[in-house]
């Protein structure tokens, strides 16, 4: 345990003592106010019974930061360490593969975190000038959190991955943002591809992504996403295991 937390600490700094890490929060938190410009200026012209929450998630906005922030927070956590060479000296450390890609995994997740903490924020601001006391809902605010960390928990596991294959951070991003924009996408073959059959079409839907983060944003909590995105997140954990103990076979 004090090796894992350790190591967490060693690439947590690596995100707070480099520009690169403040400019990844500085660009969501601009998009984030953006969309809530956008938001604002919409609630001006015409009420509506959704909660802010959903409202947001609907934009695209949310997805920009979502698919954009991954490949950026993940780039450099083995990418980086191969380039420069420390990747080496860190394997040949008496610590075990499991625990290097948990500590990356946990490092680049939490500062996830912290970039996604001006959203209460903002949603502060819209409840002061709207009003309305209801626009702060706990719940759905909980639920959306609990959401930002299971999609999160995908496409870090999946920036992970993409970054142990390579020693470019530049062709890490490109992959992670390629991959996660095509799981993105696969949630609406279903309605888009003709003929399919209907498992197929099930199978689809089932990992639309859009529909699931659906009901955090209303304040719904599933155990059927749960499940679905811990999984995923496990399989890109695993496979990037594997490609880290590959070292072992060359």
């Amino acid at each position: 345990m004090s090796t894992w937390l350790t190591l967490t600490r060693r690439d947590l700094a690596g995100y707070f003592l480099n520009l690169t890490g403040y400019v990844i929060i500085a660009a969501a938190v601009f998009l984030m106010g953006f969309s809530f410009v956008v938001l604002m200026m919409k609630l001006q012209q015409e009420p509506t019974p959704m909660p802010v929450t959903e409202m947001f998630y609907i934009t695209q906005f949310f997805w920009l930061v979502l698919l954009l922030s991954a490949p950026a927070i993940t780039m450099r956590l083995f990418a980086l360490e191969r380039y420069s060479g420390t990747y080496e000296t860190l394997m040949t450390t008496p610590v075990s593969d499991l625990q290097v890609v948990l500590a990356k995994f946990t490092a680049a997740m939490i500062f996830y975190l912290v970039m996604w903490l001006p959203l209460a924020g903002c949603i502060l601001i819209v409840r002061h000038y709207t009003g309305e006391p209801g626009a702060f809902d706990g719940g759905a605010i909980i639920s959306t959190y609990i959401g930002i960390l299971l999609l999160g928990g995908v496409y870090i596991s999946l920036g992970c991955f993409a970054s142990s294959i390579t020693r470019s951070q530049v062709t890490a991003a490109m992959i992670s943002l390629v991959l996660g924009a095509s799981l993105f996408f696969v949630g609406f073959l279903g309605d888009q591809v003709p003929g399919i059959s209907p498992w197929q079409a099930e199978l689809f839907s089932s990992l639309a992504l859009f529909e699931q983060m659906h009901d955090f944003a209303r304040g719904i909590v599933d155990t059927r996403p749960v499940v679905l995105l811990v999984s995923l997140t496990i399989f890109f954990l695993f496979l990037t295991l594997r490609v880290v103990e590959s070292r072992r076979w060359k």
